[in-house]
């Protein structure tokens, strides 16, 4: 079915994976990483946000400096490999992508602005058509789902961030923030926003999760829930388990909310129960009941994460999703949707929206 359908993917963290362990080639198989050419080709994949993400650990000037890098190093991928990948902005670039894979760009950390309007505005000029307002930690005028409150959601400032990305047409990624914050962005957005990769709140108890009262409200905002596949968002046992991890990150005096250091650890502490494809699916399942079936999609944190669902082990297993939500009654209409239809609808109400 995938032959016949476009799937895109909300996020990818393969441009920093590239940047930590090396630019290698990915039209050769690189069995290190969750992605290369050959899996993006097995898996369908017709379209990726690439994340251009920077730590928390950066700020001011080198958050910025190392944004660019990352726009800079995707730029540089699609120019390497021209008969498998191909930059596109625009929606009409994705239909336009002629076999290839459709390259876009998502900024990851609301930190990577510096502050700074311009530099959001420069961002949307080299391509980059979402940000996720925040990552592990709050920015300052956006409050974090990890992080202790501060600006009870959106700032005065966050306020303008949101109203400048509207008027250019930049998308509003709230994967990454806190409740406050997904709420102070519906009320105020006057175009449609994504979860690019986040699952839900009601089957796992995570703050990273959506609630059922915002998956909801994407009904009348138009957005999309993008379901990821990172284990401890999509299986009890494992948020449970990292829960003790945190715990004891704490007593030996480390962040857990920094990444590095929570794989590093967790690398050498008890081993994790495993999430699975079925885990993966009853978010989907719970997404389309609550939030509908015109505001759901799939972003599954490849390269993002140490490890994956049982089944769902790299890019080249959306297949074998959409074949178990077949099997569990999805009409191929439904999964059209849920694969790629959703998030190009959002990316055109943004430009249509935009004033710029």
């Amino acid at each position: 079915m995938l032959a016949a359908m476009l799937l895109v993917d909300g996020h990818n963290d393969l441009p920093w994976a590239l940047r930590e362990q090396g630019e290698v080639d990915v039209a050769a198989p690189q069995p290190h990483l969750h992605t290369d050419l050959p899996r993006l080709r097995a898996g369908r994949v017709g379209a990726q946000f690439w994340s251009v993400y920077v730590p928390c650990s950066y700020t001011g000037a080198a958050a910025v400096t190392a944004v660019l890098e990352q726009v800079d190093l995707v730029h540089r991928l699609v120019a390497r490999y021209p008969d498998d990948l191909t930059l596109a902005v625009t929606a009409d670039d994705v239909d336009a992508a002629g076999g290839r894979i459709a390259s876009l760009l998502g900024a990851e950390g609301g930190h990577c602005i510096g502050g700074s309007l311009a530099v959001l505005r420069m961002l949307r000029r080299l391509g980059v058509r979402y940000l996720t307002l925040t990552h592990n930690r709050n920015v300052g005028w956006a409050d974090s789902a990890t992080d202790a409150p501060d600006a009870g959601g959106l700032s005065p400032f966050g306020r303008e961030v949101v109203a400048e990305m509207n008027r250019i047409g930049m998308i509003v990624d709230l994967s990454h923030v806190a409740t406050t914050t997904m709420r102070d962005v519906l009320a105020m957005t006057t175009a449609p926003v994504l979860f690019t990769h986040s699952s839900c709140r009601a089957v796992t108890d995570h703050p990273r999760n959506v609630p059922d009262d915002v998956l909801a409200a994407l009904a009348g905002n138009g957005g999309v829930a993008m379901v990821t596949f990172v284990p401890r968002f999509v299986s009890a046992a494992v948020a449970a388990w990292d829960d003790r991890l945190a715990a004891a990150m704490s007593v030996a005096g480390l962040d857990h909310r920094d990444l590095t250091a929570r794989d590093a650890f967790a690398a050498r502490w008890e081993a994790p129960p495993r999430a699975t494809l079925d885990d993966v699916v009853a978010h989907l399942d719970h997404a389309r009941e609550a939030a509908g079936v015109d505001h759901i999609g799939i972003g599954g944190d490849f390269d993002g994460t140490a490890d994956l669902p049982v089944g769902l082990e790299d890019v080249s297993r959306y297949p074998a999703l959409l074949d178990a939500l077949a099997a569990r009654g999805w009409s191929e209409d439904d999964r059209v949707k849920l694969a790629g239809a959703n998030v190009l609808r959002v990316l055109r109400a943004a430009d249509e929206e935009a004033t710029l």
